[in-house]
């Protein structure tokens, strides 16, 4: 457990499950106290759950829970809580935080905002880049929701996964300019006439390492469904 820069009441725990696509596992946020909020308690771990219960009695008592979107590794954890879900599924009270719907990687996705920390779930990660999942994920919404974002004036960003973002504007910009880079190598790649995924998988996405192919392969099915919605993609795609 630790606590935010310069925010002593926000507590991060991070679960048990490392991976490459949650790094070294899902944070999880108990904020305030007196009584204290969950935010994404994360996958059904009984030692983390133990541990937010601890963090919260220690604050005061746990007066609910929200999740930035329903992915299991941010909200299997829910039924092990003795407490309200106040945000997530038909839950629409945000409590003390303003919830910014911020969809891409989720249709459900949204940030939490507490004064000028936003609560970033899967949007922006700490570390690397987040997947947009071609099943419920869109590249547009998702480009769209970090613009959103980059309009505030942010002084933390707290991630679901790795660690405290605090240059924000920098982070957000890097996030936006990672994904136009890739849409203008893929494009690039089309007009020379490339037409297998595979090939356009080579041309995009040429500095991911083998064993995340398959990550970079969804990313890049998120970018083709993006140029398909704008008129951009052409028809005879192979593979």
């Amino acid at each position: 457990m630790d606590t935010a820069p310069g925010h002593p009441h926000i507590a991060r725990l991070v679960a048990s499950n490392p991976s490459p696509m949650t790094l070294e596992g899902t944070n999880t946020y108990v904020v305030g106290q007196d009584p204290a909020y969950v935010i994404d308690p994360g996958p059904a771990e009984t030692e983390h759950v133990q541990a937010i219960v601890a963090e919260a009695e220690r604050r005061g008592g746990l007066a609910g829970i929200l999740l930035t979107h329903s992915h299991g590794d941010h909200s299997d954890a829910v039924p092990m809580l003795d407490a309200p879900l106040i945000w997530g599924g038909d839950a629409t009270d945000p409590g003390p935080f303003t919830a910014l719907p911020t969809p891409g990687h989720a249709p459900d996705h949204v940030c939490f905002l507490l004064d000028r920390v936003c609560f970033s779930g899967d949007l922006i990660l700490g570390e690397g880049s987040t997947i947009v999942p071609p099943a419920g994920g869109s590249m547009a919404s998702y480009l769209d929701s970090l613009r959103r974002l980059g309009e505030l004036e942010l002084e933390l960003v707290c991630p679901g996964h790795g660690p405290y973002v605090t240059d924000p504007a920098a982070k957000i910009a890097e996030y936006v300019e990672h994904r136009l880079e890739r849409e203008r190598k893929l494009v690039a790649a089309l007009d020379a006439g490339e037409r297998s995924r595979a090939g356009l998988l080579d041309a995009a996405w040429d500095d991911v390492p083998a064993e995340l192919r398959w990550a970079a392969a969804e990313a890049m099915q998120a970018h083709l469904d993006k140029l398909a919605e704008e008129g951009r993609l052409p028809a005879d795609l192979r593979d």
